[in-house]
């Protein structure tokens, strides 16, 4: 059933106007001009064919039209108000779903997500992964941890984490005469290989003016995690992304054997649609990720 509603700014008007007795006090409330409350009021009495205030000099009454029509205007707000207020309590809560790397997820976002679980006890966050795009519009996804350049269309991209690319190996490789010194040595070693990255050797040791080390031989992992796990029971060495080896260079469980690091042109950044963030549960993990990432950046 089609409704005939006069303008809400009319209503609106209307009723903040009778609640306060005063233009002036309306337009205040509603940030406006005195002269557009009074405008929007001459409207919605058009519209309706009734007059709603008895204007006097310095004073302004209901009329008998007016009297009648707010008790059902101001209820009509009321309700509107207190469905608003339910709806952006129940968002301050209930679940929030995060996409990311199955890799990240592990080394970087769960070993600090109890610092937002604790500060945030009413929302549950479910942790999605994956490696393609997320339709937001159309998946039950919140926000998303994307490894890229920062680039994706119609979507806010915030950097959280930069990489440094090294190599790393189980801290048994560097014991005895035979062990691995300096970069050349790697020809005596297995090179660990990450199937999404397969030219990191190359790239690496061309960076670092590395010769006589075959870049293309060595052992492949379609899973970062497994190239890490297997340099840790040392079968050779690995190319490292600091924010997913960190946890293991910290506990002891692989080292840095050479000084030199190569700068990667990729990060991790948080992504999500612009309006998303009006979200007050979007709103709260993006303020404790963004913040959480600045004091690793000052602490680097």
């Amino acid at each position: 059933m089609k409704r005939s509603l006069p303008p809400l700014n009319g209503l609106r008007a209307f009723e903040a106007a009778a609640r306060h007795m005063s233009f002036t006090d309306a337009a205040e409330e509603l940030s406006v001009t005195q002269a557009a409350i009074s405008h929007q009021v001459r409207g919605l009495e058009q519209r309706l064919g009734l007059k709603l205030f008895v204007r006097r000099n310095r004073s302004l009454l209901l009329s008998e039209a007016g009297q009648a029509y707010l008790p059902a205007v101001r209820s009509a707000f009321d309700q509107l108000n207190e469905a608003t207020e339910k709806l952006l309590q129940k968002d301050k809560g209930g679940h929030l779903t995060v996409t990311t790397t199955a890799s990240f997820a592990m080394k970087w976002l769960v070993p600090r997500l109890g610092g937002f679980q604790r500060a945030n006890a009413e929302i549950d966050v479910r942790i999605s992964t994956g490696t393609g795009l997320v339709d937001f519009s159309r998946e039950d996804v919140d926000i998303g941890i994307r490894y890229g350049r920062g680039q994706w269309p119609n979507l806010m991209a915030e950097r959280l984490v930069a990489e440094d690319v090294m190599p790393v190996c189980a801290p048994s490789l560097l014991k005895g005469p035979n062990g691995l010194k300096k970069p050349a040595d790697l020809k005596r070693f297995t090179l660990l290989h990450i199937g999404n990255f397969p030219d990191d050797w190359q790239v690496w040791l061309t960076a670092a003016g590395v010769k006589g080390v075959d870049a293309s031989r060595g052992v492949s992992f379609d899973f970062a995690l497994a190239a890490y796990q297997a340099a840790m029971d040392g079968l050779g060495v690995a190319l490292g992304r600091n924010p997913l080896v960190e946890p293991d260079l910290k506990a002891g469980r692989l080292v840095v054997p050479f000084e030199f690091k190569r700068s990667s042109d990729f990060a991790y950044y948080l992504v999500y649609p612009p309006e998303a963030i009006r979200r007050r549960k979007i709103k709260a993990f993006r303020d404790w990720i963004v913040s959480l990432s600045e004091v690793a950046q000052q602490a680097a």
